[in-house]
């Protein structure tokens, strides 16, 4: 059975009612793994994070192994906690985000530089935000080790500018990381945030990437990455919140492609993936 590491931070969601507060798990890598796993259930998915010894920390490993995900990852650290952020919205509907991770229990995700746990692993999924949490030793340490192993690559590049501790970091990093996957999930809007450049400039960019992937462009549908694909997609009928837009597409692509269905058909399979969850509001719709 293939074994897919998500890499990546689970954070205590607090969504702001009129009546108190909500309290969820969220996090980018975490919900392309439960899309992944919910797609394919035969993919051996788990996540590899740090969570700390408090109540939160149990809520967040027990939301995840509810979900079919694997929790073997998961280090635990004493006398640490995970981080959080708050969800309000404004009387026009308008999303705001208040955080609380800077002392978060995922920022010392391989701190000795060890990266033991990654062993045995098929592939391995990153986003952007993965990355940018971590002091930037332990980033060119990650790519060091990466470059060297033979593991199979999936990244996002999610770009974040809060999460960076500068742009030239950014650009680095994800310059090195572009180089190294095998299988490139970027969003258009993220890339030209990040490197200033055009659409169009993005598209010719990805056009000579080395492996294959996906290029999402929100209702316009991805651009297939490695294999020319000339297909339409049907843009989602009622969109209510496009909260998971993208890691919801990374997991119908991933679920479709690791299990041996066509470039087209992983596209398609990300596409009607995604269109369903912005219809809904929140991350995670139900089941």
């Amino acid at each position: 059975m293939m074994r897919i590491a998500c890499i990546g931070e689970a954070m205590i969601e607090l969504s702001m009612l009129e009546t108190g507060a909500k309290v969820g798990v969220a996090g980018d890598t975490l919900n392309t793994a439960i899309y992944m796993h919910r797609a394919a259930p035969d993919l051996q998915v788990e996540y590899v994070t740090c969570l700390g010894d408090d109540p939160f920390s149990g809520r967040i490993a027990d939301f995840i192994a509810s979900h079919g995900i694997g929790t073997s990852g998961i280090r635990i650290i004493p006398n640490a906690s995970p981080g959080l952020y708050a969800i309000t919205t404004s009387a026009d509907g308008e999303r705001s985000f208040t955080y609380w991770r800077s002392e978060a229990a995922a920022r010392q995700l391989f701190a000795n530089h060890d990266f033991s746990s990654l062993n045995g692993y098929d592939v391995l999924y990153l986003s952007g935000i993965s990355v940018a949490i971590l002091p930037h030793s332990v980033r060119l340490a990650l790519l060091d080790w990466l470059e060297g192993a033979s593991v199979r690559l999936v990244y996002d590049s999610n770009f974040r500018p809060r999460l960076w501790d500068s742009v030239e970091h950014a650009r680095q990093i994800n310059q090195r990381l572009w180089r190294r996957a095998d299988i490139a999930l970027p969003s258009i809007d993220d890339e030209m945030a990040l490197f200033g450049e055009s659409a169009d400039q993005v598209a010719a960019r990805f056009a000579g990437h080395h492996g294959i992937g996906a290029l999402k462009r929100g209702e316009n549908g991805p651009l297939s990455i490695g294999q020319s694909i000339d297909q339409t997609y049907e843009p989602a009928k009622n969109v209510l919140d496009t909260t998971a837009a993208g890691d919801s597409f990374n997991g119908g692509y991933l679920a479709a492609l690791l299990t041996g269905k066509s470039q087209a058909e992983a596209l398609t399979a990300g596409h009607n993936l995604a269109s369903t969850v912005v219809q809904f509001r929140g991350a995670i719709i139900p089941g």
